[in-house]
């Protein structure tokens, strides 16, 4: 089974930055892409941020381009998600996500559905 576990949340104020890592196992960075996610409450959850393995095409939601910079280490199988200059309305769960090839060529890496594993979650709250 592929196993994320995601670390790194926490209280900040608004304008300062956290890393998030995710810690996958059971997947090779080849194969597929990695993602992550966030949902506040009462919202649907969001895609942020998304990478394809196989050439590092990236995916930034409008809302955190120039904010938030995804990236990954394939010797230590860990994704992370730089997130500098947070605001307020980027409080939420934030989750990492692995999928696999099942659009033909195609990778949808902004949708939830081409996505097949999750992680539990990390809290990011955001104050003034």
């Amino acid at each position: 089974q592929v196993q994320l576990v995601e670390s790194g949340g926490g209280s900040v104020q608004a304008g300062g930055s956290l890393r998030l890592s995710c810690a996958v196992s059971g997947y090779t960075y080849s194969s597929g892409c990695m993602g992550w996610f966030r949902q506040a409450p009462g919202d649907e959850r969001e895609g942020v941020a998304g990478i394809y393995t196989g050439d590092s095409t990236t995916y930034y939601a409008d809302s955190v381009k120039g904010r938030f910079t995804i990236s990954r280490d394939n010797a230590n199988n860990t994704l992370y998600l730089q997130m500098n200059s947070l605001k307020p309305e980027d409080t939420a769960m934030y989750y990492c996500a692995a999928g696999f090839e099942k659009y033909g060529d195609r990778w949808y890496l902004e949708l939830e559905s081409q996505y097949d594993y999750w992680g539990r979650g990390t809290q990011v709250t955001v104050s003034s």
